[in-house]
């Protein structure tokens, strides 16, 4: 009688990124990554050469990841509402599918976007000070900047192709910019040392250039496999987005 077969826990390992040196050596030849540089740095330049407020730099960074990914599940939303109703639908019908889409996508930010909420904790005097309170009240200048913030994201995530991709291509793009924005989140809890603002917002600049001149290798040294997380478990060919 045949033995049934054991099932084998698979475990994630993570891929180390290469040396320093070949780093400097991909930067020497790509020109638009010392512009992608340049731009995470602004707020350092801000804080050191223009007295910048240490608080509206840190809310920037946090701002900016949330809306990022608040228009990629916005942007996802009229796609599974498309694979999820039948295809004649009524005025009454569209008007609720248009509530449901809201509501669902206010759900996901909510659920998807956590990081970003438990990161107010341990930031609430920055991000919740009053320091950033008056900044904003005082400067309609900033509610125009970080409002076009958000409309860049939005207006980039609905140009993305989302809506007519593959499945196994869609998992895959999804899971690579939603988890990049996760690990931007987690990264900021760093910022929550008191006292080492000036510090760690040039760090935090760093880390976000690193994130977006090589996404792949910042997946890779977290989640395994970057070419394979359309996969339920990048680590097992067996298990696919598909099983459960």
């Amino acid at each position: 009688m045949a033995k049934p077969q054991e099932k084998t826990a698979s475990v994630v390992r993570p891929i180390a990124p290469p040396p320093l040196s070949q780093h400097l050596r991909e930067l020497a030849s790509r020109p638009h990554a010392w512009a992608v540089i340049a731009r995470n740095l602004i707020p350092v330049v801000g804080i050191y050469a223009f007295g910048w407020s240490v608080a509206l730099a840190v809310f920037n960074y946090w701002f900016d990841g949330l809306t990022a990914l608040a228009a990629i599940v916005a942007a996802l939303i009229p796609r599974a509402l498309r694979e999820t109703q039948p295809k004649s639908v009524s005025a009454m019908s569209a008007a609720l599918n248009l509530v449901r889409g809201i509501v669902t996508w206010i759900f996901l930010v909510g659920i998807v976007g956590l990081p970003y909420w438990i990161v107010l904790i341990p930031l609430h005097d920055l991000l919740l000070g009053n320091e950033l309170r008056h900044h904003l009240a005082d400067s309609p200048a900033l509610w125009f900047t970080f409002g076009a913030l958000a409309a860049g994201h939005f207006w980039k995530a609905f140009q993305s192709g989302y809506d007519a991709m593959p499945d196994k291509e869609l998992k895959q793009r999804v899971r690579g910019d939603v988890y990049l924005l996760v690990l931007r989140a987690l990264a900021m809890f760093m910022m929550a040392a008191h006292g080492l603002a000036f510090i760690l917002v040039p760090l935090m600049a760093l880390l976000l250039s690193y994130f977006e001149i090589w996404p792949e290798r910042a997946l890779g040294a977290v989640f395994g496999d970057p070419a394979r997380l359309y996969e339920y478990n990048p680590e097992n060919p067996g298990s696919s987005g598909s099983r459960h």
